[in-house]
């Protein structure tokens, strides 16, 4: 579950309440594909190679270990596979995979972002890529490009 999570953040930018909101069905492992429950709505990522290798790994996991669960949710513990309220991983659960990676998702989330705006520079590519809003793509050009921000003269 953390080299999957990990992959989720690193390469496709999600965010920890993305991640514990993400359900199975939301992943189509056939396609290469997974639906993303973001603030904004819901959003399909296009996996790459590293992550679909990972996502699929994790599915197996998943089933050997908790083969008669009724947790609809893609990432799961042991508490939550077995708990009747069906609830989604703990944001504890997140926390401590990041801790043992020796990053924050929040700050890895960040990171990816402000490199793909650095090499682009171009927020429109970065709300496809990540399914950011108009004004958090700006926020990363600027960012990463602080001479693209326009100066209004006085």
């Amino acid at each position: 579950m953390a080299k999957f999570a990990v992959a989720l953040v690193a390469v496709h930018a999600l965010g920890p309440a993305a991640l514990r909101r993400a359900l199975v069905t939301d992943l189509d492992p056939t396609r290469g594909r997974m639906t993303a429950r973001l603030i904004t709505g819901l959003y399909t990522l296009y996996l790459d190679e590293l992550t679909h290798t990972r996502a699929l790994a994790w599915l197996r996991e998943r089933r050997r270990r908790w083969p008669a669960t009724t947790n609809p949710h893609l990432l799961l513990t042991r508490q939550t596979a077995e708990m009747p309220a069906n609830p989604p991983v703990s944001g504890t659960a997140i926390y401590t995979i990041f801790e043992i990676v020796g990053a924050r998702a929040t700050q890895l989330r960040q990171d990816r972002i402000l490199d793909e705006a650095a090499a682009t520079a171009d927020p429109v590519h970065l709300m496809r890529l990540f399914g950011v809003s108009v004004g958090t793509a700006m926020h990363y050009v600027y960012a990463a490009h602080p001479e693209k921000q326009a100066v209004i003269p006085r």
